[in-house]
């Protein structure tokens, strides 16, 4: 029986359930290879995951690219290896290289498209990357089909970024406590946390008194967020939680959550938010992740017209005028999400390119 053999850059800890899942279902037939730290220096390996066999990540020119050390035993076995589909890491060119001349499967993972979409010039490369492997995983069915069209004759299967087990899955009701709104992400200009908190003490005077944002994540605009919360003495309802991984607490927040909000782009926090049975509010006009795939408007979630923060506190007061009918459509948000973005779910696809 062939081994899984999965190569990764850094491992953080919201892919601990996928790869724990992994480990469950193969044992000693599955292998999880990572570095310590991402090209964005803030995003970090969990060092609790304790089946990672830790390699060495070498970058040059300011972060820009990659070579991976530690590995290269894997590289000749008669394996299944799945590698990232990031043009960056040089070291993957050449395994993909080398296992094609010994003809040993290898499949890359990860988004369809540069961040510039489909028709940005750097697909070049992202293409031939693409050629070298035997079959493509990406993260939707949306990208799935798209890449269909331009690859016909390739072997493309989307595994749906999950986070969560659908055991871990659930949703609250309790009308009295679902009070507040919540931003779960990076504290960075691209995901516009600041903007969000801008927004919200715009409305403080036309939303219930209880109502507070929840703001879980850290990040270089942290300061200026704490700074601007103190200034204006809206430390009660600007509550800063720093980093949270622990599920049972991200769960609470979340029971308690009305809506969460996505000011910038949206990312991996959709699916968390939804895991919960909480709608979510979005920027209309970003490059949004393809999670974005989960939304449906009117359904599990809102738009408001980007960078304008009169749309985005218009959109909160509107939410709070319906209460009653969002805390109705929880149920059904999280039944979506359990069906459609397990760790069940996205495993299997991982599973498959086994046999």
């Amino acid at each position: 029986m062939k081994k899984l053999v999965i190569l990764q850059t850094v491992v953080p800890d919201y892919r601990k359930d996928i790869f724990s899942y992994l480990k469950e279902e193969l044992g000693d037939r599955f292998k999880l290879y990572s570095g310590s730290a991402y090209f964005e220096k803030s995003i970090t390996t969990d060092k609790n995951i304790a089946f990672i066999k830790p390699i060495k990540n070498y970058f040059f020119f300011n972060r820009k690219f990659l070579f991976q050390f530690g590995m290269w035993n894997e590289v000749f076995k008669n394996n299944v290896m799945v590698l990232e589909m990031n043009p960056r890491i040089l070291s993957n060119w050449l395994i993909l290289i080398i296992r094609k001349l010994v003809l040993k499967k290898t499949v890359v993972w990860g988004h369809a498209w540069p961040r510039g979409g489909s028709k940005s010039k750097s697909d070049v490369v992202r293409q031939l990357m693409r050629k070298l492997g035997d079959e493509i995983i990406v993260y939707t069915k949306t990208q799935a089909k798209e890449l269909g069209l331009k690859m016909p004759n390739k072997i493309i299967n989307a595994a749906p970024n999950a986070l969560y087990f659908k055991k871990d899955m659930s949703t609250s009701f309790n009308s009295e406590k679902i009070n507040h709104i919540i931003y779960v992400g990076r504290l960075s200009k691209p995901k516009k946390a600041f903007f969000l908190v801008k927004a919200f003490h715009k409305i403080l005077d036309n939303i219930p008194s209880n109502t507070n944002l929840i703001i879980v994540g850290e990040g270089e605009e942290k300061s200026l967020i704490e700074n601007y919360v103190n200034e204006y003495k809206i430390n009660d309802r600007v509550l800063i939680k720093g980093h949270v991984s622990n599920i049972e607490t991200l769960k609470q927040f979340y029971s308690e959550s009305l809506f969460s909000v996505s000011p910038g782009y949206v990312g991996l926090s959709i699916t968390q938010s939804f895991s919960f049975g909480v709608p979510m509010i979005i920027s209309k006009n970003e490059n949004h992740s393809p999670e974005i795939e989960a939304s449906q408007d009117g359904i599990n979630s809102l738009f408001f017209d980007t960078d304008n923060e009169s749309s985005l506190s218009e959109t909160i007061v509107e939410v709070y005028n319906h209460k009653s009918k969002w805390i109705a459509k929880r149920e059904e948000i999280c039944l979506f999400c359990k069906n459609t973005y397990s760790t069940e779910a996205m495993g299997q696809t991982f599973l498959n390119i086994l046999k």
